[in-house]
């Protein structure tokens, strides 16, 4: 195909895109962001300070990618016009960038949930069945850190329960980089491990379960709003491991949303004020993620007992007899399971990305 013509349908193909994913209202609140994070005020709250740098760090990269390819199109767009033939094979190079380019920042179409652009809450929770079920939990957590740091992504640990003799009973993390609700939220259910056990004599084939959600991080009650009457708070004392850093005080938070019998527990070395706020931010999560779930037209809407269960199985991981993973809902697998466990988990999140995006 002749540069031209190529290059006439990446500008059609650009400006359509710039306008879909609204870049100019994304450029405005990019302004907006920088004003305020320029005014020295803002480090009275150190808290939303540093949340407004992160979210204009955040949004910087993504508009910035794009004012960049709209302006090198605009100066081939020029350059090509000049007829300089002796620049022809340089041209085209340049359209074969950009066209690279704009398929890379494409991707951004297939986060279009309300969170998607977000930060995330991640929670493992281990299955009925002992050591067996908890070391399946530790796996998926090692999986996970593995692929938030080869994605760049920042993994801030909230809440930890070790096994008594292996891996964990839960591990609850907040996940902040570009994209990541979007990209983890392919994620959320329940994910089945089948393998020749290491914790039994007769080394038996054993199959563990383990729950993983994906939760999306709302900082304030603007889009998920909680009456305080629904709410039961209970305090008591932090675990600690021993020693000096016991927590004597009543530190730990547990909050109920009644309606929906959701529950949410912070205990940490935060204040308690800091655990109130976090088990809130981590409830909003969950009734926002049990709102996308049961379709419903706000949380007033949601049913008890109706978010993600043990019954949504979403990925096998078969290491015995033969070694494949494979996704229940788009049937996508790998046989390198090994490498899978490892963090390898981008086929199966683009896989569920695509399936959703052509819905």
């Amino acid at each position: 195909m002749q540069t031209e013509k190529r290059l006439e349908i990446l500008k059609t193909d650009f400006f359509d895109t710039w306008e879909k994913l609204k870049i100019d209202d994304e450029i405005a609140k990019l302004d907006q962001l920088e004003a305020e994070v320029a005014n020295p005020e803002i480090w009275k709250d150190p808290d939303d300070a540093r949340e407004k740098n992160e979210s204009l760090a955040r949004l910087k990269e993504k508009v910035e990618a794009w004012q960049v390819l709209k302006m090198q199109i605009t100066d081939i767009s020029e350059l090509l016009s000049l007829g300089e033939d002796d620049l022809a094979q340089e041209i085209d190079d340049q359209v074969s960038a950009m066209e690279n380019t704009f398929s890379e920042l494409k991707q951004t179409l297939k986060f279009t949930g309300p969170y998607d652009h977000g930060d995330a809450i991640i929670r493992i929770t281990a299955g009925a069945g002992g050591t067996e079920a908890m070391d399946w939990a530790g796996m998926l957590e090692r999986m996970y850190l593995r692929f938030f740091e080869k994605k760049g992504y920042k993994a801030t640990l909230l809440e930890k329960t070790e096994g008594e003799e292996a891996g964990i009973k839960t591990a609850v993390y907040e996940i902040s980089g570009t994209d990541v609700y979007g990209t983890l939220k392919s994620e959320h259910g329940t994910h089945r491990l089948v393998r020749l056990s290491p914790f039994n004599a007769d080394n038996l084939r054993q199959t563990s379960f383990s729950l993983v959600e994906i939760l999306p991080v709302i900082k304030g009650d603007t889009d998920v709003k909680i009456d305080d009457k629904d709410l039961r708070i209970d305090v008591y004392h932090s675990g600690g491991h021993g020693g000096q850093s016991v927590n004597t005080t009543n530190s730990a938070v547990r909050i109920t949303h009644i309606p929906t019998n959701t529950v949410v527990a912070i205990q940490n070395e935060r204040s308690q004020l800091q655990n109130k706020e976090k088990a809130m931010e981590i409830l909003r999560g969950k009734l926002a993620q049990m709102q996308i779930e049961q379709q419903a037209e706000s949380i007033d809407k949601l049913r008890a007992g109706e978010s993600a269960s043990w019954g949504q199985q979403i990925r096998n991981y078969v290491l015995q007899p033969y070694k494949l993973v494979k996704d229940t809902r788009t049937k996508y697998e790998e046989t390198d399971a090994d490498a899978v466990l490892d963090g390898k988990i981008d086929g199966f999140i683009n896989a569920y990305l695509e399936a959703n995006l052509s819905a």
